[in-house]
């Protein structure tokens, strides 16, 4: 859900309306009046910067010596209120030469008021690029003495600038090698009962760019995804397809295109960026296995042991492998007994760290442990058992089948480009209970 602001106003530290701007009726012009009385001077500036009162909420940030305050009536996004005023003060800040206060609002009051007009349209937040809003709207701000004037920079293609084809691009790059850097990163998030029945599983991952290319090109990714390739699974065998949940895209992706072609279009940012972001909830392939046994024998002792099985390929192993088992609180002494790494009884996190260093794919390896208990003569209260966890990362390794089929470039030049590709799967909240 959007902003819909209701108003927007600049504040100094006494309460004094500096700039305000009404977008809609719904609000009357004595609101300012109820931030002063319930928020202001009542000093309860710092304990929350979001307020409701009456039927309005107030969502308010200090910038140096001016607050902002956004009035709304009804239910609001209030991280895209903030992210708003984050970037409205940074288009502020490009125009006054970097200074945002109550003299520089003072001094550029009729510029605010037409940068107010672009950026927010009836309540509703819009283009917010100061490099787009600059070829339109030309005039400079009243800048202080003590901040030197930044060079001229040359003016973009208009047309394409305020279209918004390429509005977080830069024309005229120039690299003497062209390449594009894709790493697809994944985390698997697990909770498996202790009889190895799955109770809760998803993967989310994000796909993440690197571009050093020359002029303004043109890409096209493919992936096996059910959504991209509907039309070309009736003619080709392309293999198995996964479906996507939940795609969020960088704001370089083509809608229109993805929408009518079911392909990721895009003109890249320069250097590194977000491409996208999706989750998995079926057809996860869990890279690890484990199967703990533990046993109470009295008051005084347990056994534990723990199997762990990698389920990927031969050819992949898996680094930093961690599997913390947790133990009770009255832990005295531990021995261990592993086919694999180093374990220890870590008395801070009340578990024994078992640590890997390099698990090769389809290959198991075991943790035995005696654990000796401190007799108390308190009564003795059931242990609860808290689930072990795990810690891994798997090179050129994906949970959720994902795989890149094609990236292409298209640039006027013609240049040659060279695309590398990466995966890596790491644990996010990996747990099995015991």
């Amino acid at each position: 859900m959007p902003v819909a602001a209701s108003a927007v106003y600049f504040l100094n530290l006494r309460g004094d309306v500096l700039i305000n701007r009404l977008y809609r009726d719904d609000v009357g012009g004595n609101m300012v009046d109820a931030f002063r009385t319930h928020i202001m001077q009542t000093k309860e500036l710092g304990t929350c910067p979001v307020r409701q009162i009456g039927g309005c909420s107030f969502f308010y940030m200090r910038i140096s010596n001016v607050y902002i305050v956004i009035v709304v009536s009804t239910n609001a996004n209030v991280a895209c209120a903030f992210k708003f005023v984050v970037e409205a003060v940074a288009l502020f800040k490009s125009y006054f030469g970097g200074a945002f206060d109550e003299d520089a609002i003072r001094n550029n009051f009729v510029l605010i008021y037409e940068l107010l007009d672009e950026i927010m349209d009836f309540g509703y937040p819009q283009n917010l690029s100061a490099e787009i809003l600059k070829l339109y709207i030309t005039q400079e701000g009243v800048r202080s003495p003590f901040l030197s004037k930044p060079a001229d920079k040359p003016v973009p293609n208009a047309t394409l600038q305020v279209t918004g084809a390429v509005g977080w691009r830069r024309e005229g790059l120039v690299y003497k090698k062209n390449e594009v850097f894709l790493d697809i990163v994944e985390s698997v998030n697990l909770l498996m009962s202790s009889k190895g029945s799955v109770l809760r599983c998803d993967v989310t991952g994000k796909i993440l760019m690197k571009c050093f290319l020359s002029g303004m090109p043109d890409l096209k990714l493919g992936l096996n995804d059910k959504l991209f390739n509907f039309f070309l699974n009736i003619f080709f065998n392309y293999g198995k397809t996964i479906e996507l949940d939940d795609v969020t895209f960088h704001q370089c992706v083509n809608l229109t295109r993805f929408n009518s072609e079911k392909t990721v279009s895009f003109v890249p940012p320069d250097g590194e960026f977000e491409l996208m972001k999706y989750r998995i909830t079926e057809g996860v392939n869990l890279p690890f296995k484990v199967l703990p046994t533990i046993k109470e024998l009295g008051r005084t002792r347990m056994e534990v042991n723990v199997k762990v099985k990698s389920t990927f390929i031969e050819k992949l192993f898996a680094l930093g492998v961690v599997v913390k088992i947790p133990v009770p609180k009255q832990t005295a002494k531990t021995s261990f007994t592993v086919t694999s790494g180093r374990a220890k009884y870590n008395a801070s996190i009340d578990s024994l760290v078992w640590k890997i260093r390099k698990f090769p794919g389809q290959t198991e390896a075991t943790l035995s442990a005696e654990v000796e208990l401190i007799s108390t003569m308190t009564e003795k209260k059931s242990w609860t058992r808290p689930p072990i966890q795990m810690e891994f990362q798997v090179p050129m390794f994906t949970a959720s089948g994902l795989r890149v089929r094609f990236l292409k470039v298209w640039e006027k030049s013609g240049y040659n480009t060279v695309e590398w590709v990466r995966y890596i799967t790491k644990a996010g909240s990996y747990e099995i209970r015991c």
